[in-house]
């Protein structure tokens, strides 16, 4: 089992060194992106909800809870995320700098893939929603329909 307190520590080393690095580089951005963040933010949530992590790029879930649902973890910095296909659950995060997340979404898939039925694909094959989106959605979700830590 994975040291829950030493992965947010070093989460938050990660951080301090991009902070670090921005002050030695004005203008220059250290931003961690794109596969680190998903991978950070998969082995956060698994470790907070104790879930059985699957091998990276698993086509349409990356872990598995207890009772067998097979879970979407999307993790950002930014304002929105991006679905290629609808996930039987979703939990969505934002990274905080101190190597903790703030909790976004943690519902059905269902009901954030309703939100794509009017649109047309978009050319990259995914479909962006916004935190603030999914945020408002978080609010309907019940209690029992949620991932428990």
């Amino acid at each position: 089992m994975v040291d829950k307190n030493k992965l947010k520590s070093l989460v938050g080393d990660l951080y301090n060194i991009v902070n670090e690095l921005e002050e030695m580089f004005p203008g220059r951005h250290f931003t961690p992106d794109g596969h680190m963040v998903g991978s950070l933010g998969e082995c956060l949530v698994a470790n907070a909800y104790d879930l059985e992590l699957l091998t990276a790029s698993n086509k349409g879930y990356d872990a598995i809870a207890k009772c067998g649902t097979k879970i979407e973890i999307k993790a950002t910095q930014a304002k929105s995320v991006a679905f290629r296909s609808e996930p039987e659950h979703a939990i969505v995060i934002k990274i905080l700098p101190d190597g903790s997340f703030e909790e976004i979404y943690n519902g059905p898939g269902s009901l954030v893939w309703q939100q794509f039925s009017e649109k047309k694909l978009p050319s990259n094959g995914q479909f962006q929603i916004s935190l603030a989106k999914l945020k408002v959605m978080n609010k309907s979700v019940r209690f029992e329909e949620r991932i428990r830590p």
